[in-house]
């Protein structure tokens, strides 16, 4: 059978879709519960998926006493029994954030060594769940979140000076639960997996100093209110290993996304070869480099022959600097440039989309390229080169049709790319 543009279209999409299903939070809550406790269980947690996580622990105990709160993003709630619910704004941070914080903290206090914390920690939590430290306002907790996503600082580099400013992150939700056990379920959305990165990690002992946050600040030219400069200044770390220890266990994560479509990339008769979980770098970067690996492949057979499919997860950034921008996400723009870098050569696809469901703040997981992509937009009068300039790659596939929406997927396990080369 030949690969026509819908056959390609239709596979990568199937290989899209295994990834998010082998992060379902269901199934992955459902392996992975500790012991029921002696006394009460609080469910704490914040991420896209956390709600959803929520709702399969408080099915799968009816005879424990459950209770607790737990925050997710606008759009991504779903009943969850004895458990309460709040909604709140994902990237930058609102009052509910900031209310959702208070209120997780007050469900762990005033417990007893009997009692069992279970914290529900995916991808957004860092935005979700937000209690500024000293004297910083939530007006300055938004702007410090604006600062970092435009700076291009990496995910971990955002979270270690986010835990620096906050007192709930890094660890301190952990130090607030004692003297109750804590167990926390995790899905990974961070290159490696760290759960101290994951949503900044409340529960657990961050090992990031203000040192190193002071370095990325400066690193990135990132400017600080006033407020935020005088808790740096304070001294007051982070809670250490040495602080704090807790039970934690990687329900979900890249790795098992990618094995998912490596598998339905195989039914579908494709090589797959997985280059790696944890790529980062500037995005429209990162798809002039996979296109380099694509064109290889294409035309030299290496690093392998088609049919075959190239399978990343990871986390791009996006530099937006100081100049006006359009609309767009990480994925998009690394499409926008793998397009580019590709110049319309044959026989090759690609998706690439994040999978909560959301690129950035758009209503699209991401796009797909095909080899026609940069002349359909050329007789739309569009100019890819410019819309990348200007950092307007949702606005280019939109145009041409070549979004792809699935709505909130209720998990995030990072970013899946696959390019397909026949």
């Amino acid at each position: 059978m030949s690969w026509t543009d819908q056959r390609a279209r239709e596979t990568l999409h199937r290989i899209f879709d295994a990834s998010v299903e082998s992060a379902g939070p269901q199934r992955a809550v459902l392996e992975n519960l500790p012991d029921k406790p002696k006394g009460r269980c609080i469910v704490v947690g914040a991420g896209k998926a956390s709600a959803a996580m929520a709702a399969a622990l408080d099915s799968a105990w009816p005879d424990v006493d459950v209770s607790g709160v737990v925050v997710t993003r606008y759009g991504h709630a779903v009943p969850a029994g004895r458990i309460r619910i709040i909604e709140a704004s994902h990237p930058v941070p609102d009052a509910m954030s900031e209310t959702a914080a208070a209120d997780v903290l007050q469900a762990v206090r005033g417990l007893t060594p009997d009692d069992l914390v279970v914290a529900l920690v995916s991808g957004g939590g860092s935005a979700l769940l937000v209690a500024p430290a000293g004297g910083m306002s939530l007006a300055d907790k938004q702007n410090v979140n604006r600062a970092l996503l435009a700076s291009g600082a990496t995910i971990t580099e955002m979270n270690a000076v986010r835990k620096h400013l906050s007192s709930i992150k890094g660890g301190r939700l952990g130090l607030a639960a004692r003297p109750a056990k804590v167990v926390t379920l995790v899905i990974s959305d961070v290159p490696g997996d760290d759960p101290a990165s994951i949503a900044s990690g409340p529960t657990i002992a961050d090992e990031s100093t203000i040192g190193e946050v002071r370095g990325i600040i400066s690193r990135y030219k990132i400017v600080l209110p006033d407020t935020a400069r005088a808790v740096l200044d304070s001294g007051d770390e982070t809670p250490k290993p040495t602080d704090l220890t807790s039970d934690v266990r990687i329900i979900a994560a890249p790795s098992l996304a990618l094995d998912s479509a490596a598998k339905a990339a195989a039914i579908a008769g494709l090589r797959p070869l997985v280059l790696g979980d944890a790529i980062e770098g500037e995005a429209r970067e990162l798809g002039t480099v996979m296109a380099g690996i694509a064109l290889s492949a294409k035309i030299k057979g290496l690093p392998l022959r088609g049919p075959a499919v190239l399978l990343s997860d990871g986390e791009g950034t996006v530099s937006i600097g100081c100049e006006p921008a359009g609309r767009g996400g990480r994925n998009t723009e690394f499409l926008l440039g793998l397009a580019v870098a590709l110049k319309g050569h044959a026989g090759i696809w690609a998706i690439a989309g994040d999978t909560d469901g959301i690129d950035g703040t758009e209503d699209a997981a991401g796009a797909i390229v095909t080899p026609d992509t940069l002349e359909r937009g050329r007789k739309k009068g569009l100019d890819a080169r410019a819309y990348l300039a200007s950092h307007d790659s949702y606005s280019f596939f939109d145009a041409i049709g070549d979004l792809v929406k699935t709505g909130p997927t209720l998990t995030n396990v990072n970013d899946i790319r696959a390019i397909l080369i026949v």
